[in-house]
């Protein structure tokens, strides 16, 4: 009997299936609307229909693996819980006044992001520690119990505890929480300790305000999707996909949901990772684009960019310190609201704009024919023929390619322009602002965009790639087999794992080893207890120690993988022969970065942190591509290239049917259910033995 195992990935308009087929190396997959009232709802119904489809028997899924935005847009839409706020006295309005820097230094109307709570649901409780986590006074708990029972009174079901250098000592916050735990045990409680327990006070409330935020909310879903795939027969534990790109398991997301703030997106750079290796393609730009936004990911070595902290809900695209920080590790990658939902309109200055607003699922583009009624991207692919009305999603949604041509028509009008020039122009704009946000995120890092190849999935990805990938200097696209479900393919090819950080002060040429082991050996043991519930069907565990470290006096701090372990005092001849290889590993990568190192600073290490990944103990063999004669094209239509100067009769081919070693020079389509590549004029196709198709653009066009 075959062995089953089931992605599941809920974006802003399409919830996204796959299943996968062990035995056989079968991959199937579907799309279904995102009802955004009920999330769960639409993940009940498309895995219900999808085993219904591929005669998938409950009993024999052996694992479900979930990712989703729904926390992020609570994040963003402000659809949170009514959250309080515990802190040291003295230190109410450090959430509100954060660091004090202007992210815009002339912009005499900067629009700060406001505070998740607001200064009335902020309490202060008496007692302290100091920088080493020594008690200098006693917690007040007769002063903490009325003031817990104020922000009670005032309807609070969430409460975040942030108290000062609870990174050293966490005995205070710990009181605290038992104490809500007596007095009022139906309010939620996160621990900065337990979240962030690092340095940088502003950052670290921050983190827990947002996990204390969107916690009540995160365990009423992921308690209502437990129950909702029971009630299929899938009695089987669900995996969670973290923003780091690994899997862990449903208590760990509900205790802090936090750390699946970039879970779909993680998914989708972990898919494109795993199939550019499959053709020794290891430097990437996973360029993923759905229906709400578009994101892109560096991926080097065969591994995606890592960060330890990123910014959600920006009031200002690119803008650091414009939005709610978030210490977490998590994929580094640029998202901007571009996506086949995206709405065109008109600026203040009479331009074409698209985005940031989206149409979602509910009405949807226009073409839905849902109720929507304004222009949106998708809208303009189906004008411009890159789209099949009858083939969209497999064919599961009914498209009105009138009601996309109306729509068009309208901003048209607004624009003076024409229905195919308003159309291409959206187009063209959607894939300048993905450009623009790719030339940031890659110069950022010190790299040329013209050493990597695009490799592009999501439903919109394949659509635009090809524009894209001019505009930035690519000259090879990769589409991977099922692009268009890429991210809940991710979900099940990646591997578990766990993230464990501490502030420590350390001084790699001085301070004593043993305190530094002790300190790594402590979070390896939390790591390696995490992720032993998933050992049955995950491993061996990998271990790496990093460290944010700086030299003395900077204001700032790098991070950077540290040698193996144990580190120990009193080596051969009295020496420490740790010393040399840390402080080597901080300065190769601040040479990396910067150029060259300070001469006689000492190093110190303010932050240490354990990764631990396990690879699933299954992998997924897919079955044996065909290599018969090359098909013709299943039809031809009227297709807009902007080289052309207009429409031009394009061949249009069903992925399914393409052999190894299929080749063709453009313009064609490459149609499947999830998405719809697109070649022009100057690209050719290959159908790699791996399944992937590389796009190659002449040097004119790339």
């Amino acid at each position: 009997m075959a062995r089953w195992a089931i992605g599941i990935d809920i974006g802003g308009t399409f919830t996204d299936l796959v299943a996968l087929d062990y035995d056989n190396g079968k991959l199937h997959s579907l799309k279904v609307l995102t009802t955004h009232d009920d999330p769960a709802k639409g993940v009940a119904r498309g895995a219900s229909l999808l085993m219904k489809t591929y005669d998938i028997a409950p009993a024999l899924v052996v694992r479900i693996v979930h990712a989703t935005t729904l926390f992020t847009n609570a994040l963003i839409e402000r659809r949170g819980a009514r959250t309080g706020l515990l802190v040291t006295r003295g230190f109410k309005d450090i959430i509100e006044m954060g660091n004090e820097r202007k992210y815009d230094l002339y912009d005499l109307t900067i629009d700060h992001i406001e505070p998740l709570v607001p200064r009335n649901l902020r309490g202060e409780v008496g007692g302290r520690v100091d920088a080493s986590g020594a008690e200098l006074e006693p917690l007040d708990m007769a002063a903490a119990r009325d003031t817990m029972a104020q922000l009670v009174q005032a309807g609070v079901t969430s409460i975040a505890v942030c108290l000062l250098h609870s990174y050293r000592s966490d005995a205070h916050e710990r009181l605290l929480r038992d104490c809500m735990a007596g007095e009022f045990p139906g309010v939620a409680v996160t621990l900065s300790s337990e979240v962030a327990p690092v340095i940088r006070e502003y950052e670290r409330i921050s983190t827990t305000v947002a996990n204390a935020y969107i916690q009540p909310l995160a365990r009423q879903y992921l308690n209502a999707l437990e129950e909702r795939l029971a009630e299929l027969g899938l009695d089987v534990k669900v995996l969670m996909m973290l923003s780091n790109g690994g899997l862990s398991h449903l208590d760990e997301a509900r205790r802090n949901p936090i750390v699946l703030l970039e879970s779909g997106p993680a998914a989708g750079a972990t898919a494109a990772a795993h199939y550019g290796a499959l053709d020794n393609r290891l430097n990437l730009l996973a360029f993923d684009m759905g229906g709400t936004t578009a994101k892109l990911c560096l991926i080097e070595n065969g591994q995606p960019a890592t960060a330890f902290s990123f910014e959600a809900a920006r009031r200002k695209r690119f803008a650091q310190g414009s939005g709610l920080p978030i210490n977490i590790t998590t994929v580094d990658l640029i998202e901007i609201g571009a996506g086949g939902g995206s709405i065109a309109h008109q600026d203040p200055l009479r331009l074409l704009k698209v985005g940031p607003q989206s149409a979602g699922s509910e009405p949807g583009p226009a073409c839905y024919g849902l109720g929507g009624t304004d222009p949106t991207v998708t809208d303009a692919n189906l004008v411009l023929g890159y789209l099949n009305p009858d083939y969209f999603a497999g064919g599961a949604l009914s498209i009105d390619a009138r009601k996309a041509n109306c729509a068009i028509r309208t901003i048209g009008e607004r624009l003076s322009a024409s229905v195919v020039d308003a159309a291409w122009g959206i187009h063209d704009i959607v894939a300048e602002n993905m450009a623009a946000a790719a030339r940031v995120h890659v110069a950022e890092r010190g790299r040329d965009p013209a050493d990597f190849v695009l490799i592009c999935t999501g439903g919109g990805g394949p659509v635009h790639s090809y524009y894209v990938a001019q505009k930035i200097g690519v000259g090879t696209i990769v589409c991977p087999p099922a692009a268009g479900v890429a991210s809940a393919f991710g979900l099940l090819v990646a591997p578990a794992r766990a993230d464990r950080a501490r502030s420590f002060n350390f001084r790699p040429d001085s301070d004593s080893l043993d305190s530094l082991e002790e300190i790594f050996t402590a979070l390896e043991s939390q790591v390696n207890e995490s992720l032993a519930p998933l050992a049955d069907t995950f491993g061996p565990i990998s271990l790496t120690r990093r460290a944010d470290g700086r030299f003395a006096g900077q204001g700032f701090s790098l991070s950077v993988t540290l040698p193996p372990g144990p580190y120990r005092s009193g080596g051969p001849a009295g020496e420490d022969a740790a010393r040399p290889s840390l402080i080597a590993a901080f300065e190769a990568e601040y040479r990396k970065k910067f150029g060259r190192t300070p001469p006689h600073v000492p190093i110190e290490l303010v932050s240490l942190r354990v990764m631990g990944e396990a690879p699933p103990r299954r992998t997924f063999e897919p079955e044996a591509l065909g290599r018969h004669a090359a098909p013709g094209p299943k039809a031809t239509r009227p297709v807009y290239f902007s080289e052309a100067g207009g429409y031009i009769d394009t061949p249009v081919y069903g992925r399914e049917r393409l052999p190894v070693g299929f080749a063709k020079d453009g313009p064609l389509l490459v149609e499947e259910p999830g998405t719809t590549l697109v070649i022009g004029p100057s690209g050719r196709i290959e159908h790699s033995p791996n399944g992937n198709l590389v796009i190659t653009l002449r040097g004119d066009a790339a």
